[in-house]
């Protein structure tokens, strides 16, 4: 199957180089044009595609070749640009990072899908090392397409002049140029950026595109998309395949303190029969007339107060998983689910009580990567020896539950090939600081859709 999309990536020499402040900005220029943008995030990032999604008005999407096979990311691509004038992704990282030995780097997804890349340099203390820099990363690898630069955090007319002469010097197009302005510095908190669950206010989203709109050149950027050969893809989409009846009724927490979820990840689910039901730990007493639940991953330490103070919905949640309901919890899910939870100032809450020990936050990050979970024993994603490709980004650690026997995964992380027991099950729920995406693991959505639709509620 051919597709064909204007499409473009944007890049960075390294991490903080002002690569979402300008591929946001972008989006919410284009669209102010009234053109039709659809936005993507390399790798397993959550937040940054909040911001996206604020500012093209369409849910954005990841694209990660750990988490899905590198040969469905085409696929998963034109089925979540279908309406969509043009395609813009935002990297990772700097341009050739990624996992081991380049997995899911920038670089990758940009050969993968015929992408001009477009690199954000951080200007700040540079004059025409900025070229030499650029020139570094159009040489390194010729099969990526670097079309041509942004420059970030300028000082001064006189220092844009300096830059810009230089990269005429190696012909590089200069498609773009900003000057330091804090008032565009994007909120943040541990894990990154603070979501746009908790910070939907668009000003900053339309300041952003603002600046954008007057400081890059659009119509250049514009052609430079356009000149994207067709995509080859090999697979039919997800929402091609969708079943023809519902089968089941998964309830999905969704609220400030959870909102980590891949929107292609849950439309696998929904291609397998399941009606996905939101519902909010945070405000919700009860919980919907569903058969199973996914509790994904967030911020709970950052609303444990108010969690703990629910205790109708706890308790709800603790009777649902006592009576064998089928339950997924990933990270902050995991932690939820726990007996309590320890925020970063010591003060301890309790939580739902389905696993055993506690979630205690750190002010160290704990673990952050790609592992390889092997199921040790049948859960509800799959029987014994399934394994599923994950991430895990964490700044808590678990406490007062120190048996190792019994854990339902082994993790093999993939940077350095440590192995761990991880997670617990009890009875149909299943939770640990994995981070999954069905869409790459097709056979543990189709176990977790059967696992729910056999329960009887």
């Amino acid at each position: 199957m051919e597709y064909s999309l204007p499409r473009l990536v944007i890049a960075a020499a390294q991490s903080g180089s002002g690569k979402t402040t300008v591929a946001t900005g972008l989006l919410s220029a284009l669209r102010q044009r009234g053109i039709v943008v659809q936005s993507f995030k390399v790798g397993p990032d959550y937040i940054d595609p909040g911001y996206h999604r604020l500012a093209s008005g369409r849910a954005a999407h990841n694209l990660d070749t750990w988490l899905v096979p590198k040969e469905r990311v085409p696929a998963l691509f034109a089925q979540e640009s279908a309406g969509a004038d043009i395609a813009v992704v935002e990297g990772v990282m700097g341009l050739y990072d990624g996992g081991r030995e380049g997995v899911s780097s920038t670089a990758e997804i940009a050969k993968l899908l015929k992408a001009p890349v477009i690199l954000v340099i951080d200007a700040k203390s540079m004059g025409a090392s900025a070229a030499a820099l650029a020139m570094g990363f159009r040489d390194y690898d010729p099969e990526v397409q670097l079309a041509g630069v942004i420059l970030n955090r300028l000082g001064s007319k006189t220092h844009e002049a300096m830059i810009r002469q230089a990269m005429k010097e190696i012909d590089m197009p200069v498609l773009g140029a900003l000057y330091r302005n804090e008032e565009l510095h994007m909120p943040e908190r541990h894990l990154g950026l603070l979501p746009a669950e908790e910070n939907s206010d668009r000003e900053i989203v339309e300041a952003l595109g603002n600046a954008v709109a007057g400081s890059l050149d659009l119509e250049a950027i514009l052609h430079l998309a356009c000149l994207t050969p067709e995509l080859l893809t090999c697979e039919q989409p997800a929402e091609l395949r969708g079943a023809s009846e519902t089968v089941c009724r998964i309830g999905i927490a969704r609220d400030e303190a959870f909102s980590f979820y891949y929107p292609a990840s849950l439309k696998e689910l929904e291609s397998l029969g399941a009606e996905l039901v939101p519902f909010s730990p945070l405000h919700d007493k009860v919980l919907p007339d569903v058969d199973g639940l996914f509790i994904g991953g967030g911020f709970p330490e950052m609303f444990a107060e108010k969690l703990s103070g629910n205790e109708a919905m706890r308790n709800a949640i603790r009777a649902a998983a006592e009576k064998g309901m089928p339950i997924y919890a990933e990270c902050g899910g995991y932690m939820y689910l726990m007996q309590e939870l320890q925020d970063f100032d010591g003060r301890i809450y309790p939580m739902c009580g389905v696993f055993a020990g506690k979630a205690a936050m750190t002010r160290k990050l704990q673990m952050v990567g790609y592992v390889d979970a092997v199921l040790q024993q049948a859960t509800i994603l799959g029987p014994a020896g399934t394994s599923i490709h994950g991430h895990e980004f964490h700044f808590s650690q678990e406490e007062g539950d120190g048996s190792e026997d019994g854990r339902p995964f082994v993790f093999t992380k993939m940077r350095n090939g440590s192995r761990y027991p991880a997670g617990q099950c009890h009875k149909q729920a299943l939770g640990s600081y994995l981070h999954l995406h069905f869409a790459g693991c097709p056979e543990a959505a189709e176990h977790f859709v059967e696992a729910c639709r056999q329960w009887e509620r």
